[in-house]
């Protein structure tokens, strides 16, 4: 109660003390004392035994240093209007708790100095020394306290009362140095100079303290035991007077740890912002590059193509793997530092949530993936091109060295002065062309195919590829037009022709086609081939085989072909035939043909070499096949054990925190070892890619898999490190133990139906009402908004601790903000710059002045500051 907590004053042990003529430096100190009250209102006293007989002053004393009206005081000038007015003012004192004994108005009226002294030493008690309290102490007590505290860092002081402790004047210094040290230089003051310490705390405390001066340093120096109700008076005043700025100090240290948090918060909101616009824009740079699909020209570009995007799978994009990483651990340790203060949590700009990001992040994937596929297809269509387009130009080169003058042939007219046998060689020649004309005919279709199909293919330079077809394809029809004009000629004439050499024209009819299917053998034997298993090229092999078996018939028909030859020979030799140089039917020799079959017989074991080496190539890839899929196949299984134990140990109940820390770092570290596993699978996979190896039939798990797979379990190990942690930090500021943590673990547990390390709304409905809780739909949402800040629909462990603990938690609030400012703007409802600046450090003042909004209202001067919108703005939803 009040009472209990007033001390009484009793007046009459040591009012006999209270004389001029025993201490001549009280009435002087009283009189200072009152007279820094009365100031106040515009007076003073003189005199004090007299100025206060009508209780005119006495009455404006009390009201200044009450800070309440007394009654209006009687105006007239008689005795009994000054005993009204005194007993107004004793009556007030008396109402304040103080019980005045021996004291009566009629001895102040009449100027009893010692009643008089006594009565103004009884205000000071009660209205300057009582409420001075340090530990529950006594008023006394408690001002010792006070003076012993804040001087004892000082040398050569030791207060232990109010007489000798002050009568070096030391303590005085050591006070106004520990509130002012600009005031005094404490380091300069002498014990052996008394009077000079005093004086200069007295002009000091006068000049820089409104405190005036109430002693003298003389009577205090020469005084054996100075007076005690003296010094207390002059020390009360500076308490008073340092009271306020330690009062001030209390709520500037208040605000400036407000303004700290916030400080360090908006940091954490800054650098999420840069760092989410960052991968962002990252990703928005980096999505058209992998979607643009326009094809090279060569093979080598569209090989550096591949190149380029294995170096960004190897060096680029592991290093923004771990930025998203570390986007949501900051994002999962800011939004736990701003419930553990009491902040509204943060949501970032528009655009920049971390489900935006992981959906941008998902979308590059999705890209990712289709530019690999069709960079490998676009590579395997180049191949299947150049392989065409060669074979093109193999075929083009044969048929224009066959064609190469036949038109020139056609258009002689060398039959015109011919004679009769040469008319009729000059016909069965020209049957053989014809025939060997046919015989080309499959070609010239097979080189318009293959130009067909480079058109549909959209290969590069297929302007030079249809030129070249379109002139042979013209050519060839000239030649057809060109054949048969000749043959019209020569049927016009053919009734001159009779004989003709049968042998000649046999030896050319049989001839042309066995070179026609040499010419056939060579271009197979040099053909081009791409395959990718060892069936294809086995089944290459036996093709091969089967030629090789077609040989000895060949030579039969080669044999064949040279027993014409021979027989023209001896028939010429038996019936003396001159023969011609050469041939007249065909361009033909028998040296020709044995040259060529000794070309189809080299080109044989060459074959069979480059087959061999395409089959020792085969196995290699089979090896890089196998020795892959024995790789990835322990690696998936691995990536999902460590998924496996990561998620047990998230919802284990058995051990603390720390072990959880401990077995995950664990688990991080052993993950950080095997990184070297997924290193060389990535060497080996970029192996097969350089061998154009495109399927694998040993293992279901391909590089994406695995990317895919070692990307989430480096996410969920950071991830989860950082919900423990989180966890630790939320048990830690809010005082729960262990066994309380695991209860709440158990009841999450319970409820997490799906297994994921969330509950949906409905599961949390039913956890609440399983621990007591009385929903009705308002309520459910207002708790909804608190545990999903977001609007996810998902309950994380770490919300629903914060939402069990939330009514315990010790945190500062906007009204506590408010009340500091307060004090520092001396109760006014504005601040102003120079007071901030003078009251806060100087990053927390600018701070504050940069965000305050200007004050509205006429009672305030230019550029005054709204703390309180500040304040509440600290707590609420805004852009601070």
């Amino acid at each position: 109660p009040l009472e209990q907590r007033r001390h009484y004053i009793q007046h009459n042990y040591t009012l006999y003390s209270l004389t001029s003529d025993k201490f001549p430096s009280i009435p002087c100190t009283f009189t200072a004392w009152c007279n820094s009250h009365l100031r106040k209102a515009g007076t003073q006293i003189e005199n004090i035994e007299e100025d206060f007989r009508n209780g005119l002053k006495l009455m404006l004393l009390l009201e200044v240093i009450s800070g309440e009206r007394l009654p209006r005081p009687d105006k007239g000038k008689m005795r009994f209007h000054k005993i009204a007015n005194v007993n107004k003012a004793l009556d007030f004192i008396c109402s304040k708790g103080v019980k005045l004994v021996s004291i009566g108005a009629e001895e102040i009226v009449d100027g009893n100095v010692k009643m008089t002294l006594g009565m103004i030493w009884t205000i000071i008690l009660r209205f300057a020394i009582q409420d001075i309290s340090v530990e529950e102490t006594s008023a006394k007590e408690g001002l010792l306290l006070w003076c012993q505290r804040k001087t004892a860092p000082y040398r050569n002081v030791n207060v232990q009362n109010f007489h000798i402790s002050w009568k070096d004047g030391l303590a005085l210094c050591a006070l106004i140095h520990r509130h002012r040290p600009d005031l005094i230089d404490y380091s300069k003051l002498r014990k052996d100079d008394p009077i000079g310490n005093l004086n200069t705390a007295f002009e000091v405390a006068e000049k820089f303290l409104d405190i005036p001066k109430m002693l003298d340093a003389e009577d205090i120096v020469n005084t054996p035991k100075p007076d005690e109700k003296a010094i207390m008076t002059y020390v009360s005043c500076f308490y008073h007077a340092f009271a306020g700025a330690e009062q001030a100090e209390t709520a500037a240290n208040r605000i400036c740890k407000v303004l700290a948090v916030n400080q360090e918060n908006e940091k954490l909101m800054e650098e999420y912002e840069k760092l989410a616009s960052e991968l962002l824009e990252w990703i928005r740079r980096t999505i058209p590059w992998l979607e643009n699909r326009v094809a090279e020209q060569t093979m080598q570009a569209m090989q550096q193509k591949l190149e380029d995007f294995r170096d960004y799978r190897r060096v680029h994009k592991p290093p923004k793997v771990q930025e998203k990483c570390q986007l949501e651990i900051n994002f999962n340790t800011l939004q736990t530092k701003l419930r553990l203060s009491n902040r509204p949590a943060f949501m970032p700009s528009e655009g920049k949530m971390v489900s935006d990001i992981a959906n941008a992040w998902k979308g590059l994937e999705q890209v990712e993936k289709g530019y690999e596929e069709w960079l490998l297809t676009e590579i395997h269509r180049l191949e299947r091109l150049e392989h065409l387009a060669e074979k093109f130009r193999q075929k083009c080169s044969l048929h224009e060295s066959w064609t190469s003058g036949k038109e020139e042939l056609l258009v002689q007219k060398d039959y015109e002065s011919a004679s009769l046998m040469e008319v009729r060689a000059l016909m069965r020649k020209h049957e053989a062309f014809e025939s060997d004309l046919a015989a080309h005919q499959d070609r010239v279709e097979q080189i318009a195919a293959i130009a067909q199909e480079l058109n549909e293919l959209d290969f590069h330079d297929s302007g030079t590829i249809n030129s070249r077809c379109q002139g042979i394809c013209d050519q060839w029809d000239n030649l057809g037009t060109l054949t048969q004009k000749r043959r019209d000629s020569l049927e016009r004439v053919e009734k001159l022709w009779e004989t003709i050499d049968q042998l000649f024209l046999e030896f050319a009819k049989r001839a042309a086609p066995f070179n026609n299917w040499m010419d056939g053998a060579m271009e197979d034997l040099q053909d081009m081939f791409i395959v990718h298993s060892i069936e294809e090229i086995q089944s290459l092999i036996t093709a091969h085989d089967q030629f090789k078996a077609t040989l000895p018939e060949a030579d039969k028909e080669r044999m064949a072909t040279l027993g014409i030859h021979n027989e023209i020979l001896k028939i010429a030799q038996t019936y003396g035939i001159k023969l011609v140089a050469e041939n007249p039917y065909t361009v033909l020799s028998i040296q020709h043909i044995n040259n060529k079959w000794e070309s189809v017989k080299q080109l044989v074991p060459m074959r069979d070499q480059m087959l061999q080496e395409e089959v020792a190539r085969q196995q290699s890839n089979e090896r890089l096949r196998r020795q892959f899929a024995a790789q990835s196949n322990i690696i998936g299984p691995w990536i999902q054990t460590k998924m496996e134990e990561i998620s047990h140990v998230s919802i284990d109940i058995a051990g603390s925190l720390e072990e959880q820390m401990s077995s995950l770092k664990q688990c991080e570290q052993n993950i950080v070892n095997y990184k070297s596993n997924i290193d060389k699978l990535e060497g080996d996979h970029q192996l097969s890619q350089e061998g154009l190896i495109f399927d694998n039939k040993h293992t279901n798990y391909t590089m994406e898999h695995i990317r895919v797979g070692w990307e989430q379990l480096l996410t969920t190990i950071a991830r989860t490190i950082n919900e423990v942690e989180n966890q630790i930090l939320t048990r830690d500021a809010k005082g729960i133990s262990q066994e309380q943590l695991n209860e709440f673990r158990a009841s999450f547990n319970h409820f997490d139906r799906k297994r994921n390390g969330m509950m949906d709304p409905d599961d949390f409905r039913a956890c609440l009402i399983s621990m007591g809780y009385d929903l009705g739909e308002v309520e459910f949402a207002r708790i909804m908004t608190l545990v999903d800040p977001n609007n996810t629909s998902v309950v994380t462990f770490q919300a629903f601790i914060d939402f069990m603990t939330r009514e315990t938690a010790e945190t500062d609030t906007a009204e506590q903000v408010i009340a500091s400012f307060k004090i520092l703007a001396s109760d006014k409802t504005y601040i102003t710059v120079d007071e901030l600046r003078r009251e806060l450090p100087p990053e927390q003042a600018e701070y504050c002045i940069s965000r305050m909004t200007k004050y509205i209202g006429n009672d305030a001067p230019p550029g005054a500051l709204d703390y309180i919108s500040f304040s509440s703005a600290l707590y609420g939803e805004s852009d601070l």
